[in-house]
């Protein structure tokens, strides 16, 4: 998910957004364990999107606390 992506939703999205994405790492994880995974970057790639959605909620949050 590119940054631009994530800067277009509002906070609520972005919530949901990482519940899924956290869904998708639990189950990618899974399948490393049982030695069924497909694409290993996978995980670091979801894990990254994870921190850039965190970032920019961040930057909302400290941005309203200044106003």
């Amino acid at each position: 998910m590119k940054t631009k992506e994530i800067r277009d939703k509002d906070d609520a999205a972005l919530g949901t957004v990482v519940l899924e994405i956290r869904k998708q790492m639990f189950t990618l994880r899974t399948q490393a364990v049982t030695q069924k995974l497909e694409d290993p970057s996978k995980i670091n790639k979801l894990r990254k999107d994870v921190a850039r959605i965190n970032t920019v909620l961040k930057e909302r949050k400290l941005a309203a606390v200044k106003k």
